[in-house]
């Protein structure tokens, strides 16, 4: 906490937060853009971001900043890259990996776009279902 600067340590609770979702997900990317290099990751872990980014991720109501802010939350609490992978955007994915990444991420993208289903009512006993 004694990382954050004062005028963060000492914000009242009813502090008005930014209350467009898609402002929120644009300022987290732009976040995880300074952390592509390693100067930038330790930079952004120096300034207590992670403290911030762990407060907005267990009040943020829109899944889609969720997975953003938890996704910056892996690469500022992750293990650092090996020697010569530093910078994140000069890494070369190979192709078939690339395409099971892009598969993973559809597939979660429908599951949160899925409605929760009901859970069926507990039935009295003895009842017989309808």
């Amino acid at each position: 906490m004694e990382r954050l600067p004062v005028d963060l340590q000492y914000l009242p609770p009813d502090k008005q937060r930014e209350p467009d979702a898609d402002i929120r997900k644009m300022l987290i990317e732009a976040i995880m853009l300074l952390t592509a290099t390693a100067p930038g990751r330790q930079q952004v872990r120096n300034q207590g971001a992670y403290l911030i980014l762990r407060e907005l991720h267990s009040w943020e109501p829109e899944p889609d900043v969720q997975v953003t802010c938890e996704k910056l939350i892996q690469v500022l609490i992750g293990d650092e890259p090996e020697p010569g992978m530093e910078n994140l955007l000069e890494v070369q994915v190979p192709e078939d990996v690339e395409r099971q990444l892009q598969q993973l991420d559809q597939q979660e993208q429908h599951t949160r776009e899925q409605p929760e289903e009901l859970a069926p009512e507990p039935q009295a006993e003895g009842a017989t279902p309808t």
